[in-house]
């Protein structure tokens, strides 16, 4: 059974950087199958896709997040990690991280960007 467990905090000022962390049990991220990636909704919108990294580590972004955001991994503690800088009240979400392709999902975390 596959189960993605995040962390990280759930406020952050603005401009500051965002850092949340999904820890994998049960499928290795390096799987060739399933992309890994985040996701996230904000109030009273539908999901967002974030971006995701593959089986070769590369990652791929969302266009209008794509000069915030990075997601990279740790392939011996089977995790990845979302940093998103420069972070404003409109990046305020509840924050997911999943397997695309296995419809398995982190818990969610609620993000708010305040002061």
């Amino acid at each position: 059974q596959v189960q993605l467990q995040q962390s990280g905090p759930g406020l952050v000022k603005p401009s500051q950087t965002l850092s949340l962390t999904c820890t994998v049990s049960g499928d290795s991220i390096i799987s060739d199958t399933y992309y890994w990636s985040w996701i996230r909704q904000a109030p009273g919108k539908g999901l967002e896709w974030i971006g995701a990294i593959g089986y070769f580590g590369t990652p791929s972004y969302s266009p209008s997040l794509k000069s915030r955001t990075s997601i990279f991994r740790d392939t011996l503690k089977n995790q990845f990690f979302l940093h998103m800088t420069s972070v404003t009240p409109e990046d305020t979400a509840i924050y997911y991280c999943a397997r695309i392709g296995g419809g398995d999902w982190g818990q969610g975390t609620q993000v708010t960007i305040s002061s």
